[in-house]
């Protein structure tokens, strides 16, 4: 499997925000990211009226829904148990990746860069700083025992990010 790194932050600090700007980074650096997002949401990817959503709520278990552009599968996971990363990332093609990055998951044991922005109602004591952590992004100074980087500097969060894969193979 290919590295998994986690952008892990309190909601509202800016994760997606930084990663629509990060992934085009990385990209641009010859890096193929995947990414796994996680949300606290009842989501569905499909739409109701459209055939596959009518035929996945007839009580197909898993739906693969494919043009010539995409495929997405569908799973549907009434009875599972709570979601495992590990599991997620390894339903992933990773001959066509470099790196999965995570968006949440903060309490996976992966490495992660922890966000911090000041507007956020939180306090930089209340990082969660762990041997998992390879850096936090901030809009301020933080004294760490790991890189501190501009969070606004989404250049070099992405060399540092290439830095980083460098060393993990």
């Amino acid at each position: 499997m290919k590295p998994i790194l986690a952008i892990a932050a309190w909601s509202g600090t800016g994760k997606t925000t930084l990663l629509k700007r990060l992934i085009p980074a990385l990209c641009e650096r010859g890096i193929r990211p995947g990414l796994i997002k996680h949300t606290h949401h009842n989501m569905d990817v499909d739409k109701p009226g459209k055939d596959s959503y009518e035929l996945r709520k007839a009580g197909a278990a898993q739906t693969l829904v494919a043009s010539q552009q995409r495929w997405a599968l569908m799973t549907e996971t009434p009875d599972e148990a709570p979601l495992d990363l590990a599991f997620l990332a390894s339903r992933m093609d990773h001959t066509k990746l470099d790196l999965v990055l995570v968006e949440g998951f903060k309490h996976e044991p992966v490495a992660k860069i922890l966000l911090f922005r000041t507007d956020t109602g939180h306090r930089i004591e209340e990082l969660a700083i762990d041997d998992r952590v390879i850096a936090i992004a901030s809009d301020v100074v933080i004294d760490a025992a790991v890189p501190v980087l501009d969070l606004n500097d989404v250049p070099n969060i992405a060399d540092f990010i290439v830095q980083w894969l460098k060393r993990q193979s």
